[in-house]
């Protein structure tokens, strides 16, 4: 029922608008993408009240977009690692060099962008909307953060895989708790600042 009024007033919103032809889905999904920010800031907003003595607003918004995200990139590297890759050598060309990759560092790789774009998309629209600078330049420096990030997580996968002999799955649960922290900082200091 709710999700229906969102796509209702999504609709109305379309046709009032005075860009709105057939040409025009990017005005579409601009709406969508906005009406969907909101959608997902107030859901996150009710459950706050409990905790709004002790959490700032934007804390919990990070920590509700960036679980969300983290919880989906858990997802998808479990199922891409045991029902895509399956458990083998990953080998591919490029320049006429053959590379093997480890299963889990693959899935790395095939997860990282989709949960790179989601978490630049929710933060962006859903936490730190008060930042005032250009939207290309909060991505690239987002890509920096998520860069660091994706180091931390490619060497800590090594290390725990390898060397230590742990599980896939739950060395990168592990190491995703150290990159909360680098993630945030960055973000809320750097990325999305505040001009």
């Amino acid at each position: 029922m709710r999700v229906s009024k969102i796509f209702c007033t999504f609709a109305r919103k379309l046709q009032k608008s005075a860009f709105f032809s057939p040409l025009s889905f990017a005005t579409a999904k601009v709406l969508l993408f906005f009406e969907m920010s909101k959608f997902i800031a107030k859901i996150i907003d009710f459950f706050y009240h409990p905790f709004e003595k002790w959490v700032p607003k934007q804390l919990f918004r990070y920590a509700s977009c960036g679980g969300g995200n983290m919880v989906l990139d858990w997802v998808l590297y479990f199922l891409i690692y045991n029902f895509v890759i399956g458990h083998d050598l990953v080998y591919f060309t490029v320049f006429s060099q053959q590379i093997c990759l480890t299963p889990h560092i693959a899935t790395l790789c095939i997860v990282f962008p989709i949960t790179l774009l989601t978490g630049f998309w929710l933060q962006k629209y859903v936490t730190f909307t008060a930042s005032e600078l250009n939207g290309w330049r909060q991505l690239g420096r987002y890509i920096l953060i998520v860069a660091l990030n994706l180091a931390i997580n490619y060497f800590g996968l090594k290390l725990c895989v390898e060397v230590w002999g742990w599980y896939p799955t739950p060395s990168k649960m592990a190491i995703t708790l150290v990159t909360v922290a680098v993630s945030y900082l960055g973000q809320k200091y750097y990325t999305f600042a505040k001009i």
